[in-house]
């Protein structure tokens, strides 16, 4: 499965090495990074209303929730329906507005005064989460779908995003350009995930330089600026720790803005004192205790003092 998640990929490289943006010999190659930062995609917008009476709190909690699968399967990784588009009305109504993780990450985020952001992020890169229709347009019935519908009656929760992706590259290869083109135009953003999805603790250094540092050219080819973030497969570090702070691929530096965990709580925000970026907690957004419903219950009883944006 290895080999073939590796010739795969090389597929998809070649097919979608014009969307890249990217020309010249370097395209293949993992480029030098500056200092970790990043700026995400998301062009700051003309000044909006105040949206909630919540006070300016810049060290609050910061909501990173995490999706798999749409689906009514009883599965932590599965969210109904009915379930993904409760979180969203049910967040923009508190006011929540959606963050990509560079965004996050840099401290750079367009958010309406009196809000909060929440991050949102999709692993995998599963079929349901963008999927197209026989006649090449999106199918209002997977996850994109059904966010694109809300924003348009709910502009002030657009639909900015993080995909940790896999080589499968939410499937379809005839469509896997203009998918990819669509996420870039809504203000979405792609991130690593490795290659094979692997127990990190269970690989050697090389091995793990190796699922990373791929990814990383992989993503280059795709054309997402570098450095960028890692979701880690299964919230599982490798032994080898230092591994998350860079290390050199084929010549180049591999270097890493952030690295999320699997749950299960909100995280710290970058200017707390206790974030640590190589190490940040995400909320499953499931039903379960530690779920997004659980935290959604806990700040609406005022139990959560979130991030908060300034005027």
């Amino acid at each position: 499965m290895s080999h073939m998640r590796h010739c795969y990929w090389a597929i998809v490289l070649v097919a979608t090495g014009s969307l890249a943006g990217c020309h010249g010999k370097d395209d293949s190659a993992v480029r030098p990074s500056p200092p970790i930062s990043a700026s995400g995609p998301t062009p700051r917008s003309a000044p909006q209303e105040r949206v909630s009476s919540r006070p300016v709190n810049p060290n609050g909690r910061v909501f990173v929730a995490m999706y798999h699968h749409l689906g009514d399967r009883k599965d932590p990784m599965f969210r109904k329906v009915t379930e993904f588009t409760g979180d969203l009305e049910r967040m923009d109504k508190l006011g929540f507005r959606p963050v990509t993780v560079s965004a996050y990450l840099s401290g750079q985020m367009d958010l309406a005064p009196g809000s909060s952001p929440v991050v949102m992020t999709f692993d995998d890169a599963n079929a349901d989460q963008v999927r197209f229709l026989d006649d090449g347009t999106l199918d209002t019935t997977c996850m994109l779908g059904l966010w694109s519908a809300f924003a348009k009656t709910h502009p002030e929760f657009p639909i900015h995003a993080t995909f940790f992706v896999l080589p499968s590259l939410f499937g379809q290869s005839k469509w896997r350009a203009k998918k990819l083109e669509l996420l870039k135009s809504l203000g979405c953003e792609l991130a690593n995930h490795t290659i094979t999805h692997p127990i990190l603790r269970k690989k050697t250094d090389e091995e793990v330089k190796k699922e990373i540092g791929d990814a990383s050219e992989a993503l280059v080819k795709l054309g997402q600026p570098l450095p960028t973030s890692l979701a880690l497969p299964f919230g599982s570090s490798p032994h080898n720790k230092e591994l998350l702070h860079g290390f050199e691929w084929h010549g180049k530096r591999v270097e890493l803005t952030g690295v999320f965990l699997v749950g299960s709580n909100p995280a710290p925000s970058t200017t707390d004192p206790k974030f640590n970026r190589y190490a940040i907690p995400r909320i499953q957004a499931n039903e379960g205790e530690f779920g997004l419903t659980y935290w959604l219950d806990l700040f609406e009883k005022g139990k959560v003092k979130v991030y908060v944006q300034r005027s």
